[in-house]
């Protein structure tokens, strides 16, 4: 039978035991974990663009009708996580949804939004091909909230579908995602 060795008399809490140490250690881990009361600013220079490559994946339904032959026109609403990288990018992790038609004849418009955890959010339009054989789709940044106020820029991605179900649902990623963003007056430094 093999027994763990005790810790040294010094490596232990003295006196009161256990529950003294649970409470030294629940107060380190609280004020080691106490977050700033400000938002991050995008360090980025009045001017100066912040570029980012990511990734998207999204779920939602679909609903699709005949337009005469073989053009179709469709609805799709899409919800899911977009991440980003980069060493200055607009911010990390963002809940995403998107609106939009796609029509086989003349292409995609939609508009997103892009929720962050503390619930800032980015707007933008997209618009594509929306073809199977081009997806390639392209997104103007419009203006956010809070410290994405005033933002400007542009990406761009293809569309894979992964998933089409008989009831509607789809579900898909972003390839080559990447773009470029301006932060407003107030997410970048402040105008000298």
């Amino acid at each position: 039978m093999r027994f763990l060795p005790r810790a040294p008399r010094h490596a232990r809490c003295p006196g009161a035991g256990a529950p003294l140490c649970l409470l030294l250690l629940v107060l380190a881990f609280a004020v080691g974990c106490e977050q700033a009361t400000e938002p991050p600013r995008l360090a980025a220079a009045p001017g100066e663009w912040l570029e980012f490559t990511g990734s998207w994946n999204a779920a939602g339904k679909r609903h699709i009708i005949s337009l005469g032959g073989d053009r179709t026109a469709a609805t799709v609403d899409l919800k899911g996580s977009l991440l980003l990288a980069g060493a200055r990018r607009l911010g990390i992790g963002f809940q995403a949804e998107v609106i939009g038609l796609v029509d086989s004849a003349t292409g995609f418009q939609g508009r997103s939004i892009w929720t962050d955890e503390r619930g800032d959010q980015v707007y933008s339009e997209l618009r594509g091909e929306g073809t199977a054989e081009d997806n390639h789709i392209t997104g103007t940044i419009l203006s956010g909230t809070g410290r994405y106020a005033g933002a400007t820029g542009t990406y761009e991605f293809s569309w894979l579908r992964l998933m089409e179900g008989e009831d509607g649902s789809v579900q898909g990623r972003a390839v080559d995602l990447k773009g470029r963003v301006l932060p407003g007056p107030a997410v970048g430094d402040s105008p000298r």
